[in-house]
């Protein structure tokens, strides 16, 4: 069985289709990434995995289970990280790790990421005191600290250095040594590159490609997936609807 099912995933608001028919699955410890230009329905489909947005059709099974009827089942077994999250203004930062933590049975120790992501020096200033991009770097071990199965991170690494990149990276990389299923959203294709064992391409909605990048790349002849990206989306807009 699949860690992640995704199958003709439509989801719509009002009149705007923001997901059209998009299926994937994603195996059991693997890091599945997911690209696509803004507005490409990239977030849309992960909430949904997420259990934080219902489907207009189709179906979404995160370790064998409905994500939005079986959200308490879910909850000690998948972490999520999303691209804007917000803390109160006075809780320091291994306040909030302490508070996560304790929703859960068996959750990580809380200095340990903090070391591994670059944030120990900064476990007792409060959260209104952190730079944006230590902000963004939080988000990632409070996702962390219950020690998930399936860990859903949509454009962790957006607005961090490249030294924060490179902890983030080594993060993810020992999250797929320990068996963690990992759904990565990004726009960084070095990321991709570097983390994911496939890709999924969505433009407008839709399912434009599927494979790893490897494949991608000899597929279409090009040397790098920033290429491949930008023909793909290139040829989907050209694509009437």
């Amino acid at each position: 069985m699949p860690a992640i099912e995704v199958v003709n995933l439509h989801k719509r608001y009002g009149d705007r289709v923001a997901v059209h028919d998009v299926s994937f699955a994603v195996a059991a410890g693997e890091v599945f990434g997911v690209l696509g230009r803004n507005g490409a329905g990239k977030t849309t489909t992960v909430e949904c995995v997420a259990g934080l947005r219902v489907p207009n059709g189709g179906t979404v099974s995160v370790l064998g289970l409905d994500p939005h009827g079986d959200a308490s089942r879910l909850r000690h077994r998948v972490g999520v990280q999303l691209q804007e999250s917000q803390l109160p203004d006075r809780i320091r930062v291994r306040e909030a790790l302490d508070l996560y933590a304790s929703f859960y049975r068996a959750p990580i120790r809380p200095d340990r990421l903090l070391d591994e992501l670059g944030l120990g020096a900064q476990r007792d200033v409060a959260y209104r005191k952190l730079s944006g991009g230590q902000k963004q770097r939080l988000s990632i071990p409070l996702a962390l600290v219950g020690d998930p199965e399936v860990a859903i991170l949509d454009e962790l690494t957006t607005g961090l250095d490249p030294h924060a990149r490179q902890d983030t990276w080594a993060v993810v990389e020992r999250l797929r040594e320990r068996g963690v299923t990992v759904l990565l959203v990004t726009h960084l294709m070095a990321e991709a590159e570097r983390l994911c064992d496939r890709v999924v391409v969505l433009d407008a909605g839709r399912v434009v490609a599927l494979d790893t990048a490897a494949a991608l790349t000899q597929r279409l002849g090009r040397s790098s997936l920033d290429d491949v990206f930008l023909e793909l989306t290139d040829q989907a807009g050209r694509t009437p609807s």
